[in-house]
């Protein structure tokens, strides 16, 4: 599976923007996770949705971001309003068809990553 994440960008603090993840095919029986990457810091889990469509997200962007897959399920966004300065970060998306649920946070257990998207809020 190759993924192609986009629709990154700088915006003002309050503003939104939606990211993609493009997969070359279907993800039917995939799980599906954004992470984040910020300067300095550790890879963090978004958010992710589940191969039974169940959706989890990290508590610092519950209500604010939202996780949605397009019918011919080829494309994730990632909805993100409100943001913050503290949302910026390189944004990737993964892939993997094995995990269990209590999984999906962990970066390690995805086989397949995009290249990442630049999001930069500016306060």
């Amino acid at each position: 599976v190759q993924l192609q994440a986009s629709g990154g960008g700088l915006v003002q603090a309050g503003d939104s923007l939606r990211l993609s993840c493009a997969a070359s095919g279907p993800l039917r029986g995939y799980t599906v996770a954004w992470f984040r990457q910020a300067p300095g810091e550790e890879r963090e889990f978004v958010g992710a949705i589940f191969r039974s469509g169940g959706i989890r997200y990290a508590d610092s962007v519950k209500g604010r971001f939202t996780i949605s897959m397009d019918n011919a399920k080829t494309t994730v966004y990632l909805q993100m309003d409100n943001l913050k300065p503290e949302d910026t970060a390189v944004y990737y998306c993964a892939v993997d068809r094995n995990l269990i649920l209590s999984s999906i946070r962990f970066d390690g257990q995805y086989d397949y990553w995009g290249q990442g998207t630049q999001v930069t809020v500016s306060s």
